[in-house]
């Protein structure tokens, strides 16, 4: 029989122990080995918990017992999540983890580490919670050369711009409501300024192009700015308002990744993903585009996710390397936001279309779509951007807000 240890007991990691309990049989059957779960670090006691028998405080316990091949690591943060999967990977034991952030700035470090000690480090439920996006990217999709992905990837935030969009909520309103719903925080600036989806577009990007993407080298833009009457503008124009992550190989090769609202078209199924689930579209060469979706975050869907990971492990022989990128000691492949380019929605205070027009043909784009107190341009760049707004504050015009709109 092999073992497995639990790293941290909250929401995630209890539910990791709870749906292993419920599922242990099938689990088992999938393997092909008996396993059983022998440790849970935390730093707290669990008095009538039914697996308090199992807690234990020190790491040393878990790393120095070879009867524990696999750990979950579902503490949150670097410190000292970094150290304590480290540790793990130098004892030759799995690590499966839902921690965003460590994969995010550590991922290639830790890759290299279960590298040198033949084990895995699998991160299925750093991305996404329950729906399998990086398990595919590494082997459904493997035989293709994969160009992007972008999608709804908090669903804090998309839940905070359904309210926006189908209550009329001001952005304050719908925020108190996703903290009384328990989706978001007290503490609420991960979600809302955008610092969450980020790390998932870190791990996306590397896993895609094969170079670690770092937070710093993501443009995040949350939506604490999104007002009500930018989402009504985008509804007459027949779009919606989400906080978009997105990664994509330029021309020149070059890697551009950014998390910041956009106007998506009614006609994209991003669209209409709405309350706390999450999407993320793949354009690739060999299947044009294709989506996942389905609940990002919560105990059990992100415990299945870990699981998951969990029986890939006892699986694998040895480290699965396709599942794995390089470090980068350089950021020469990672391009600026001088390099976006996509049709900007602007909301202004005048309803008539030649204004628009005249300030565009001087900045030299189309204007694709107007309606009262707004329109939409073509794609263009910021400094064109730029150039459109001064064209427009030349004619009397303020402009009260600029969100891109997401085109395939």
């Amino acid at each position: 029989m092999k073992k497995i240890a639990v790293l941290g007991y909250g929401v995630v990691g209890s539910g990791v122990v709870e749906l292993f309990y419920k599922n242990k049989e099938k689990i088992e059957k999938n393997t092909g080995t008996e396993l059983d779960v022998k440790y849970i670090l935390d730093l707290r006691e669990f008095p009538g918990d039914p697996y308090a028998d199992k807690v234990v405080h020190d790491i040393s316990v878990i790393l120095n017992d070879p009867e524990v091949c696999y750990v979950a690591e579902c503490m949150g943060g670097v410190n000292p999540a970094f150290q304590f999967v480290s540790s793990c990977l130098e004892a030759g034991k799995s690590v499966s983890t839902s921690n965003k952030q460590l994969v995010a700035e550590k991922g290639d470090v830790l890759l290299q580490i279960a590298k040198k000690n033949d084990c895995n480090f699998f991160f299925e439920a750093s991305v996404g919670g329950a729906i399998p996006i990086i398990r595919p990217l590494h082997t459904c999709l493997a035989g293709n050369d994969i160009s992007a992905a972008a999608g709804i990837l908090n669903g804090t935030t998309n839940f905070i711009l359904e309210k926006m969009f189908c209550d009329k909520m001001g952005f304050e309103e719908a925020l108190k409501l996703a903290q009384e719903l328990g989706y978001a925080e007290k503490d609420p600036s991960a979600d809302v300024d955008g610092a969450d989806a980020c790390r998932k577009v870190c791990i996306l990007a590397s896993l895609i192009f094969g170079k670690h993407v770092y937070p710093e080298s993501v443009y995040t833009k949350g939506i604490r700015d999104i007002t009500l009457e930018d989402v009504e503008l985008a509804e007459s124009m027949g779009c919606a308002v989400k906080l978009i992550g997105s990664t994509k190989r330029l021309e020149d090769g070059r890697i551009l990744s950014a998390v910041m609202p956009m106007a998506v078209p009614e006609d994209s199924l991003i669209s209409h993903v709405d309350g706390v689930f999450n999407a993320v579209m793949v354009w690739g060469d060999g299947f044009d585009k294709t989506m996942f979706y389905g609940r990002g975050a919560g105990k059990l869907p992100t415990a299945s996710a870990v699981l998951g990971d969990i029986i890939d492990c006892v699986k694998a022989e040895h480290t699965v390397t396709s599942h794995e990128w390089i470090l980068s000691d350089n950021t020469d492949f990672i391009a600026g936001m001088e390099s976006f380019c996509a049709p900007r929605m602007y909301r202004t205070a005048v309803s008539g279309a030649d204004v628009y027009a005249d300030a565009a043909k001087s900045a030299g784009i189309e204007v694709e779509k107007t309606a009262e107190g707004g329109c939409i341009v073509s794609c263009c760049n910021n400094k064109v951007s730029d150039s459109f707004v001064k064209a427009l504050e030349a004619l009397g015009v303020k402009v009260f807000a600029e969100i891109p709109v997401l085109a395939d």
